[in-house]
């Protein structure tokens, strides 16, 4: 039985700060003429400066394009070669770091997804893949939306359906049904099991999970995509590793958005992007972003502040991001997007601190 809430504010009434005509905080990481480019994700290894983004030659179906930057951002390779059998990515793809529990050895995977979902493998730090191959007998949609290390070494992993791709004889179903599932990897990501359901609401389209951990590491909060667009966004959380979970809560429309993607700044605040579908917000379609504490999840506050990052030219259809903090509390956020009115979406960064984002608030404040 879902748990009575009182109605959250479809709105916000938190400051909002405008990045969007700042252009010299924007860096072009892949464009061209005429071609699709979207949906980026992003990793930053360990020495603090080397980010990877991959990301479709498509919305979401098409060839996973690969590029790298070296000093955090700043300037970016050509395109990576790929395994050959990258082109036949179906869905947006996701990188992520995992590392083994059992000898420390590390790995970038990158998951694509519909079904089955499939996996590639670097053991170099992305200089050379494995071809992309089936994780098991299982599907699902943006694979892996969020991939978390927990306490015994272990990743948890996790995505949704609606019955479409879970299996091969998947079908649409009316009304849809929404599930959100976890897979758990004991061996680095080599492996996956059997996907299990963590969530889903009898009305509301739970989707796209982003994952944050708490600050102190105790529990797990999943931020979710409402795809019904009748609610807000929704959270659940976990006090024992994902075993088990809370029912799912409506959030405040501060935090209202589709795919969530959250990193702590380096006083504990959280900053968290994603494309604007807050139900009453004049950035609605845009990529936007928030900045609040854990504790105001937990709580149902509406936090602290709201970013427009960039404007969107086209519909909602933008702000599937990679986020990343540098060890100077620079965050870069990279995503896709119309940037230009009546050009093709191409990858973009934006950076950024929490001290320059006060700033600009204390300035639009001042009389």
């Amino acid at each position: 039985m879902q748990e009575r809430q009182e109605p959250m504010p479809r709105g916000y009434a938190i400051p909002l700060i405008d990045l969007a005509d700042q252009r010299e905080r924007q860096i072009v990481v892949d464009r061209e003429p005429g071609q699709y480019l979207g949906h980026p994700t992003t990793v930053l290894l360990e020495d603090g400066k080397t980010i990877i983004a991959s990301y479709p030659a498509g919305p979401g179906r098409g060839r996973i394009h690969l590029k790298r930057s070296a000093d955090g951002g700043l300037t970016w390779s050509e395109r990576l070669p790929p395994p050959e059998n990258w082109e036949t990515s179906k869905e947006t793809p996701t990188i992520h770091r995992v590392i083994d529990p059992r000898d420390g050895k590390k790995r970038l995977i990158v998951f694509s997804g519909l079904y089955p979902i499939r996996m590639s493998v670097s053991e170099d730090d992305g200089a050379t893949w494995t071809p992309l191959e089936p994780i098991g007998d299982f599907g699902g949609v943006v694979t892996m939306a969020s991939v978390e290390r927990l306490r015994d070494g272990r990743y948890m992993a996790l995505f949704h359906d609606d019955g479409r791709f879970l299996r091969a004889d998947g079908k649409a179903q009316n009304p849809p049904i929404f599930r959100v599932y976890k897979t758990l990897s004991a061996d680095g990501g080599l492996t996956w099991s059997q996907p299990s359901v963590i969530t889903q609401h009898p009305q509301a389209h739970l989707c796209e999970p982003g994952l944050v951990r708490s600050p102190d590491g105790a529990q797990l909060a999943v931020l979710f995509r409402e795809n019904s667009r009748q609610f807000n966004s929704f959270v659940i959380f976990s006090e024992d590793e994902g075993e088990t979970w809370s029912e799912s809560r409506e959030l405040p429309g501060a935090l209202t958005g589709d795919r969530h993607v959250g990193k702590y700044a380096l006083d504990g605040r959280l900053f968290i992007s994603f494309r604007d579908t807050t139900l009453e917000s004049p950035t609605s379609g845009d990529w936007a972003g928030w900045v609040g504490r854990y504790d105001d999840i937990v709580a149902g506050r509406e936090g602290q502040y709201r970013i427009r990052l960039m404007r969107n030219h086209k519909g909602r259809d933008c702000a599937y991001p990679g986020v990343e903090v540098l060890p100077d509390g620079t965050f870069v956020a990279t995503t896709y997007g119309h940037w230009v009115e009546g050009e093709a979406p191409f990858v973009v960064s934006v950076r950024f601190t929490l001290n320059e984002i006060d700033a600009l608030a204390a300035a639009s404040s001042s009389p």
